[in-house]
């Protein structure tokens, strides 16, 4: 279902939260923010990668310079198979969130959880390999299965099961 246009209209932009998915082959971030404004908080799924996403220019957001790995391309996650592939293995029960890990240099210095939480509804049996859909407003998404965020003051579905 749509929202009307007027959904987060006026107000001031707050990031509420985050959190971020490891890609198994160690090759693509997998990030999401959670921005307050208006009364509505949005769901913003991105992917990095060390080059351009083949077929994939109607999703590409921009690039970026990383002070350590360079050149990064940004991209919508729904448009990024790694990320829909995390977030079924997360619907599915398989996948976790990942911490975050603050380095100084090559030094590991601290270990901190995300400032969301996630937790798949409801916890009975998942289907393997679901078709994802994710949402562009939190809570704005239905399915068998959803994949619910957490923060602090709020909770919502930011993905779910299509099939």
């Amino acid at each position: 279902m749509a929202r009307p246009a007027t959904v987060g209209r006026g107000g001031e932009v707050e990031v509420v939260g985050g959190y971020r998915f490891d890609d198994p082959d160690g090759e693509v971030g997998v990030e999401a923010m959670l921005i307050g404004r208006g009364g509505a908080v949005f769901h913003v799924p991105v992917t990095y990668r060390s080059a351009p996403l083949e077929d994939a220019a109607e999703h590409l957001i921009g690039t970026t310079e990383h002070s350590v790995l360079g050149q990064r391309w940004v991209y919508d996650a729904a448009g990024d198979p790694v990320a829909l592939a995390c977030y079924g293995r997360a619907l599915q029960g398989q996948q976790e969130q990942a911490v975050l890990e603050i380095y100084e240099g090559d030094t590991l210095v601290a270990v901190r959880d995300q400032t969301a939480q996630l937790r798949v509804e409801p916890t009975t049996a998942r289907e393997a390999a679901p078709d994802v859909r994710l949402s562009r407003v939190v809570g704005d998404v239905e399915g068998r299965h959803r994949l619910v965020v957490t923060w602090p003051g709020g909770e919502g579905a930011v993905a779910a099961t299509v099939s």
